[in-house]
């Protein structure tokens, strides 16, 4: 996360619940609303596609760690 966010964040998280709509209210009115249609769509590299044969052909690829077993590698 960037600097700016941090402090965003960090700012919302101290307010009061109204402050907060305030702000919410301020983004709703005053930035664009984004969706998937605003997402450019590009053509897959030789990197991506890559990635994407091995998605498919490569049996790594489809195994698995659980958050719990990630974790506990982890030490945490």
């Amino acid at each position: 996360m960037s600097a700016i966010k941090e402090r965003i964040f960090g700012a919302v998280t101290v307010m009061s619940d109204a402050d907060a709509e305030k702000v919410w209210k301020f983004v709703l009115d005053n930035l664009p609303s984004r969706s998937w249609e605003d997402i450019e769509e590009v053509t897959p590299d030789e990197w991506d596609l890559k990635m994407l044969d091995d998605i498919e052909h490569n049996p790594e690829c489809h195994e698995f760690v659980s958050q719990e077993d990630v974790l506990k590698e982890l030490g945490l």
